[in-house]
């Protein structure tokens, strides 16, 4: 499901984190250094790399490797377990932690993952609360850089 499939009203769960384009694909915004071009996420005023303040925002890449994952077992009331948390590594050098599709499946590292966009829950308002996850990438999908991390 993408995310024009939900209302118009709906809202990032972390305003800034994310943005949908006009097909629905989500992908995540972050900084980029103009200094050294490092980039980093969620977006920052300073680069930890140069110290520089001169960062640009910058919408960082929907699909990337999975680093590691757990299977999460206890949470607070508002999360129903298990659920699958890990991190993925995105092409600009950046490291994203988040939900993943799951826990039922068991992933191995390596596997490319690409990000969803997904109702998160309602906010206040009554309005739905938008979120991300990482899933992975369908064979038939895989460029052929993704396709040789298998």
């Amino acid at each position: 499901m993408t995310a024009t499939e939900h209302s118009v009203s709906a809202l990032s769960f972390r305003p800034g984190e994310f943005e949908v384009d006009a097909e629905g694909n989500g992908h995540l915004v972050g900084s980029r250094c103009r200094g050294c071009g490092a980039h980093f996420f969620p977006v920052r005023r300073a680069c930890s790399g140069c110290l520089s303040t001169d960062l640009e925002t910058t919408r960082l890449s929907s699909r990337g490797i999975l680093y590691t994952y757990t299977i999460v077992r206890q949470s607070t009331p508002d999360f129903e377990v298990p659920y699958m948390l890990g991190y993925v590594d995105l092409p600009e050098g950046v490291r994203v932690m988040g939900q993943m599709i799951g826990p039922e499946l068991e992933l191995p590292l390596g596997t490319p993952m690409e990000l969803e966009v997904v109702p998160f829950g309602t906010g206040d308002d009554g309005a739905d609360l938008l979120g991300y996850r990482f899933v992975p990438v369908a064979r038939g999908d895989l460029s052929e850089e993704e396709a040789g991390h298998d």
